[in-house]
């Protein structure tokens, strides 16, 4: 783990076109491990934590999407990274298509994966308002161990479910809260429209956050996109089937601009 002039955690590894991967709520830099070990051998890879989330833990966490989305930027900025892939998951994936309606031009080719452009997420498991009133009753630690567990077609029992439990533990009551609040203001559909970089949209269809009507409105909504359905896959298909994942990915992403 590294730490940016501006003060986030990161990791980096390989050489090439920079590839940056975002990480969802409750998430860190560690759920992409598998994606940094393919995908470094062929692009310089950069996942960036967001203020209040892994190493950054005992920061203050922001309250809006754009702000997150601005935050990445600047970040981005401070490493001298002008132009860049960009992969985001869940609310990554918000932040994706928020940094892509600010600074079109510096993405190169987009990937919104487990994400849609409703921050209320309509098909979600339980509703928005539901989460915060459970955390808030439940505390931090539980609620992290429970919506963990919804991520995966298998629940507990999946490979990587301890990995996301480690990760989500470890974020404070003030930014669960937070993250909630700015997943639940922001609304990305009236952008999609003006969104021209080519976009892969990637979607377990187990997924249980983000129902059909999400990726199927980013599919349908941003003119150059493509669709990709892992069958038996939940919301983390990156860890249910890193295998095929990084094939996907690493199929759609060009090596050199």
């Amino acid at each position: 783990m590294q730490l940016a002039e501006a003060g986030p955690t990161y990791l980096r590894e390989g050489k090439g076109f920079p590839l940056v991967l975002l990480h969802g709520y409750l998430g860190g830099a560690a759920l992409w491990e598998q994606q940094v070990a393919a995908l470094s051998k062929n692009f310089d890879v950069i996942v960036p934590e967001l203020s209040g989330y892994g190493g950054n833990a005992d920061q203050s966490p922001l309250d809006s999407i754009e702000g997150y989305a601005r935050q990445v930027l600047d970040f981005l900025d401070d490493l001298r990274v002008d132009r860049f892939h960009l992969i985001g998951h869940s609310m990554g994936g918000m932040i994706a298509q928020q940094m892509a309606a600010m600074a079109p031009n510096r993405i190169d080719r987009l990937v919104c994966y487990g994400t849609g452009p409703r921050g209320v997420m309509p098909d979600r498991f339980e509703t928005i308002e539901t989460s915060r009133a459970r955390t808030r009753d439940d505390g931090t630690i539980a609620t992290a161990r429970r919506i963990a567990a919804t991520w995966f077609d298998e629940g507990e029992q999946a490979a990587g479910y301890n990995t996301c439990v480690a990760l989500s533990e470890n974020v404070s009551l003030t930014t669960a809260l937070s993250g909630l609040s700015a997943m639940e203001t922001w609304d990305g559909r009236a952008a999609l429209e003006n969104i021209t970089n080519p976009t892969l949209v990637i979607w377990g269809d187990r997924d249980r956050s983000y129902g059909w009507s999400q990726p199927e409105a980013l599919w349908r909504g941003i003119k150059d996109s493509s669709l990709a359905v892992l069958p038996g896959c939940g919301h983390n298909a990156h860890m249910e089937q890193p295998e095929i994942f990084n094939a996907i990915v690493g199929k759609f992403l060009p090596e050199t601009v």
